[in-house]
Parts: C-alpha cells; sequence; structure tokens
C-alpha cells in the first residue's frame, strides 16, 4: 500500500551527496523509493557512496560537477535528464565552511565559500526548475543551518552564505507556487559530520554543544532523512517556503 511519503517513480538530484549529511539523506530519499542521484567533485567518494548504497539495494547514479561552476552544472543536469529521466527532487546539499577572524579572513576564501554555499545553489536549482515548471510539479530542498539565524565567532561568511540561502528558499517558493514547484529548507543543528570534524575533537566545544542542545547529544546524519522524504514527498505538497528544524531544540531554546 502506498502512502503519502512513496517516492516510488521519483528522481531525485542530491549535491554534495558522496558523505555527511548529503550522502544520508540520499539513502533515505532512496530506501522511500526514489531513483537517486549523487553529485560532487570527488569521483571516488561518489563511486564509494554509490557502492555503499548499492550493497543496501539501492540502484544509485552518480555524477561529478563543481556546483561552482555553471556551465558543469547545466551540462550535468542535461546529462541526468537525458539519460535517466526527469528530476522531480533537487536537495542542494553541497556547501563548504572556513572558519576564521572576520577582521582577517582572506578575500579569496569569502569569494569561495560564497561560490559554494550560495551561487551554486542558484546554478543548480536555476538549471533543475524550467523543467518542473514545464511539469507543473517539482521539490526543491535546500540544506540551510543554524547558521542561517544565528551569529557565533569565526563563521561570519558561512553565517552570511546560509542567510542568503535562507533567503533564496523564501523568495523562490513564493515564485514558483503558482507552477506546483514546493521549495522548502532543512535547518540541521550540530550533527557528526567530517565537515565538523575539528569540533567535534575539540573537547570543550563539543561538550558545549551537548549543554547547549535540549537533547543533549550531537546529531547522526541518518537523523536528517527523515524531514527529507517529507518534504519530498506529497504529503509536503501545501508545504512551502519553511524552514524545517532539525537541531535536537537548539533554536527553540536560550
Amino acid at each position: 500500500m502506498t502512502t503519502p511519503f512513496d517516492l516510488s517513480g521519483k528522481r531525485a538530484l542530491v549535491t554534495g551527496g558522496g558523505s555527511g549529511l548529503g550522502l544520508a539523506i540520499a539513502r533515505g530519499l532512496a530506501d522511500a523509493g526514489a531513483s537517486v542521484t549523487i553529485s560532487g567533485r570527488n569521483a571516488q567518494r561518489l563511486e564509494l557512496a554509490a557502492a555503499q548504497l548499492a550493497s543496501e539495494g539501492h540502484d544509485t547514479r552518480t555524477i561529478v560537477f563543481d556546483v561552482t561552476v555553471r556551465d558543469a552544472v547545466f551540462d550535468g543536469v542535461a546529462q541526468i535528464e537525458r539519460t535517466d529521466g526527469a528530476i522531480d527532487i533537487l536537495v542542494n546539499n553541497a556547501a563548504v565552511n572556513i572558519r576564521g577572524a572576520f577582521d582577517t579572513f582572506a578575500e579569496s576564501d569569502w569569494h569561495d565559500l560564497i561560490a559554494a554555499n550560495l551561487h551554486g545553489p542558484f546554478h543548480v536549482t536555476q538549471a533543475v526548475v524550467t523543467g518542473m515548471k514545464v511539469r507543473r510539479s517539482g521539490k526543491v530542498i535546500n540544506i540551510c543551518s543554524i547558521a542561517s539565524d544565528l551569529g557565533r565567532p569565526n563563521i561570519v561568511p558561512y553565517a552570511t552564505s546560509k542567510g542568503g540561502l535562507k533567503q533564496l528558499t523564501r523568495a523562490l517558493a513564493v515564485e514558483l507556487a503558482p507552477f506546483n514547484v514546493q521549495v522548502n529548507g532543512i535547518v540541521p543543528g550540530f550533527f557528526r559530520t567530517q565537515m565538523n570534524a575539528a569540533l567535534m575533537d575539540d573537547a570543550q566545544f563539543s561538550a558545549w554543544v551537548e549543554k547547549r542542545t535540549p537533547a543533549g547529544r550531537w546529531g547522526n546524519p541518518p537523523e536528517i532523512a527523515g524531514a527529507a522524504v517529507f518534504l519530498a514527498s506529497r504529503a509536503a505538497d501545501y508545504v512551502t517556503g519553511t524552514m524545517l528544524p532539525v537541531d535536537g531544540g537548539f533554536c527553540a531554546s536560550y
């Protein structure tokens, strides 16, 4: 029996899907029945991820492109749609974080971070959404951050990029609603991922995360998958322009 959360017959593209939250989301979408393509810059990492998903019974495709390179993105999306079919679900997950004091932050690092975290979702969404509008059906899910709303030292550029992604999500949701395309964001808290390895290795910081988070712990990557499945499914057909926190209560407390 099908449920509103059944993604059978749907094609999903997850950027940055070779590891961390992207891989967890790809697995969750595949578990719900979607055919999944994962993208990234590292071909070896993508193949390892695809092999891991294949061992779990999922036929996952891979495609290599850098979300900051517009032509590569458009060529990659065209290849997916030519060989595998239309993209019904887009998860903009690829991102980087470069930490450092604002007054000494290198301009080149600023440009690299904004290119990956803000230009990247712009490129990929623009490449995918034209077809969604024509078909009058589609789901776009942007992986935002608690830093989309909250600040802390040494992440000003990252917070700026994620704040921009939040507003891209909300404004685009309004523009695309007449075409039956829903655009939403997921707001992860502190998760145990490679991007956060240095923070997890810092005993003092890790203890602060556990104390500051009402759930009393870091999140584990599989715990983000359910939110992505919901927003990608028919159950969220009347949900658009929203930010869904998956943060153990972090944003609800002070």
